[in-house]
């Protein structure tokens, strides 16, 4: 079992969990990335870039669908707490995209609003890898009152 997070077949199964929880299917990848960080085969690094990559592109395969929603009028936009975030607080509430239940929601209302890609695919790494940075420190025991 512990073959599947060593080496390149690792880092595959890495960002395929990665990729797969951050779509609207249910799932989660911290369970192996504090797998392949306690196997050490690969460099933490490397660990974080292809976890964090793959729940990226699955943030913005939610952005993507949410450009296929049908536009709306304003009126029927502000009643969704996700759409009520992204008014309020614009790109920066794309850094709680790594978020249980409101992380997906809010990159699919990205796209129904039609908000700027490139914008939102900065955001959205950058609040995931934060979280996998934060998560492999705890693995490694940088933040000792909260180790495994």
């Amino acid at each position: 079992m512990t073959d599947l997070f060593t080496g390149d077949t690792g880092l595959w199964v890495l960002f395929a969990t990665g990729f797969l929880s951050a779509t609207l299917l249910p799932g989660g990848s911290e369970a192996n990335l504090i797998a392949a960080v306690k196997l050490g085969d690969n460099p933490i690094w490397q660990i974080v870039a292809v976890v964090a990559i793959g729940n990226t592109l699955g943030g913005l395969t939610n952005y993507w669908l949410g450009l296929l929603l049908p536009d709306k009028t304003s009126e029927q936009k502000q009643s969704h707490k996700a759409l009520l975030w992204l008014k309020k607080y614009g790109y920066w509430s794309l850094l709680l995209s790594w978020m249980p239940i409101i992380g997906d929601p809010l990159c699919l209302a990205a796209g129904w609003l039609r908000m700027r890609f490139w914008w939102c695919a900065v955001v959205i790494l950058i609040g995931k890898t934060l979280r996998y940075i934060a998560l492999a420190a705890i693995v490694l025991g940088l933040f000792p009152a909260l180790s495994f």
